[in-house]
C-alpha cells in the first residue's frame, strides 16, 4: 500500500534526510538511533500520557462551531489547540523532545522561536523539568512578540536576540544549529517544527500525532464516524498540520487543505507561500522545497505571521504537494486578519495569525452542506492582538 509516511532513509518521497555539518553527525545519529526506542517504550508513553492530560490539558476539545458552520454551508468543527497550557500546539512537542532529551543524559536545552509559543513551550517545559534553556529568537520577532519574550525570560529561559540576516525565524535557526555545533556533548536541540534533519521531521509529526489520534475519537462521538471530509490546518514548517493529518495521511476519504503564508501577495516578493514559490534545495539539515533566487540564495520570506516567516517547508508537506496529496491555499495578511476577525465576533475565540491563515481557506473551498470539516485553531490570539488591532488604523 502507497504511504506518504516517511521512509527507513528518512525521506518522503523526494524530501527530507539529514544534510549536516560533521560535527553534528553524532549527535543527529544517536538522536535517530534512539528516538523511536524511546517514544515507543510503555515508560515514556506513560509519563508522556499523563503530562499531556493533567499538565496541558488534554484532551483539547472538538468544538462544533454553529455560527462558523452556518456561513460555509457544513458542518465546521474547531479543534481547540488554543486551549493547551502555554496557548498553543507546540507544548505537545516540547514535553515529548524534553522528556526524550533527559532519557538520553542531556543537560541543556536550546531552541529556536518566530511567534515565541515553541520558545515559551519550551522554557515552559524546561522550567518543570529542571533544565537549563536557551531560546534563539530573531531581533525583528524579539520586538513583535514582546509578550513572549518577558514570559520566556520569567520562566528561567534565556532569550538570544538574533541580529543577522532578516533577524526572523531562519536566522534564529541558523544561530541554534552554530550553538549545536558548539556544545554538542551536553546539549540538545528541540526543533519546533517537522523541519531539520532526519529524525526530527517524524519525530515532531509522532509527538503532534496526539492531535489527529484525539480527533479520531472525538469524530466517533460527534458524528458515529472516526473520519472528517476535510481536514484544514495551517503550514509554516507544519506542526501542528503533520499533527492534525498524521493518522489520515493514507486515508484518501479525508481531503487535506493547508494555508500557507502569503504575505502581501504570491507575486509582491513579500511572501512566505513556500509551496507556490519554492524551489529543491536544502535548508536546515532538510532537502525541502525553499524560495530562493536564481543563484540558489535563500530569499528573505515575509508574513505578517512570526510564525508562518519561514523560507522552506516540512519535508512531509512539500511531498504531500508535489504527490497533490494535499491542497495548499495560500492565504494574504488581509485575508487572515479578516479571517480571525471574523472568528471573533461569530464564535467568540479569538485565533493566533498562525491559525487565522486556516480559518481564511474556508472562503476558498466549495463544501457541500453533508460535509464535515475539521479545522485546527493552533493556538490563541493573545500574542497578536496589537497586530490585529494595528491593522486596521
Amino acid at each position: 500500500m502507497k504511504t506518504y509516511q516517511v521512509n527507513e532513509e528518512g525521506f518522503y518521497g523526494d524530501f527530507g534526510g539529514a544534510y549536516i555539518p560533521e560535527i553534528l553527525h553524532q549527535c543527529v545519529e544517536d538522536l535517530k538511533n534512539s528516538y523511536l526506542q524511546v517514544l515507543e517504550s510503555e515508560e515514556f508513553k506513560k509519563e508522556y500520557a499523563l503530562l499531556l492530560k493533567d499538565y496541558v490539558g488534554r484532551p483539547s476539545p472538538l468544538y462544533l462551531a454553529n455560527r462558523l458552520s452556518d456561513k460555509y454551508g457544513c458542518k465546521i468543527y474547531l479543534k481547540r489547540e488554543d486551549l493547551n497550557h502555554t496557548g498553543a500546539h507546540k507544548i505537545n512537542n516540547a514535553i515529548g523532545q524534553v522528556l526524550l532529551a533527559r532519557k538520553m543524559g542531556k543537560k541543556r536545552i536550546i531552541a529556536e522561536t518566530g511567534a515565541g509559543q515553541h520558545g515559551v513551550a519550551t522554557a515552559t517545559v524546561c522550567a518543570l523539568m529542571n533544565m537549563e534553556c536557551v531560546v534563539y529568537m530573531g531581533k525583528t520577532d524579539v520586538e513583535r512578540q514582546h509578550v513572549n519574550v518577558e514570559k520566556m525570560k520569567m520562566l528561567g529561559a534565556k532569550v538570544e536576540a538574533v541580529t543577522s540576516g532578516n533577524m526572523t525565524l531562519k536566522d534564529a535557526t541558523n544561530e541554534a544549529i552554530r550553538d549545536w555545533c558548539c556544545h554538542p556533548e551536553d546539549t540538545y536541540y528541540v526543533i519546533g517544527s517537522t523541519v531539520g534533519p532526519h529524525p526530527y521531521p517524524d519525530m515532531v509529526a509522532r509527538l503532534q500525532s496526539i492531535i489527529s489520534e484525539e480527533i479520531k475519537d472525538q469524530m466517533m462521538e460527534h458524528e458515529g464516524r472516526d473520519y472528517p471530509d476535510y481536514l484544514i490546518a495551517c503550514v509554516g514548517g507544519g506542526s501542528n498540520a503533520a499533527g492534525t493529518i498524521y493518522h489520515y495521511i493514507d486515508d484518501e476519504r479525508v481531503t487535506i487543505v493547508l494555508a500557507e503564508a502569503g504575505g502581501k501577495g504570491i507575486e509582491t516578493g513579500l511572501s512566505a507561500a513556500t509551496i507556490q514559490l519554492g524551489r529543491l534545495g536544502i535548508i536546515h539539515g532538510s532537502k525541502t522545497l525553499i524560495i530562493q533566487d536564481e543563484d540558489g540564495q535563500i530569499t528573505e520570506p515575509y508574513s505578517i505571521s512570526a510564525g508562518l516567516d519561514y523560507p522552506g517547508i516540512g519535508p512531509m508537506h512539500a511531498n504531500l504537494a508535489k504527490e497533490h496529496r494535499a491542497t495548499v491555499l495560500a492565504i494574504n495578511d488581509d485575508e487572515a486578519v479578516k479571517a480571525a476577525y471574523e472568528l471573533t465576533r461569530l464564535e467568540g475565540i479569538i485565533p493566533a495569525l498562525e491559525s487565522a491563515h486556516a480559518l481564511a481557506a474556508l472562503e476558498k473551498v466549495q463544501f457541500k452542506p453533508s460535509d464535515v470539516v475539521v479545522l485546527t485553531v493552533s493556538g490563541r490570539g493573545d500574542k497578536d492582538i496589537e497586530t490585529y488591532l494595528n491593522y486596521y488604523k
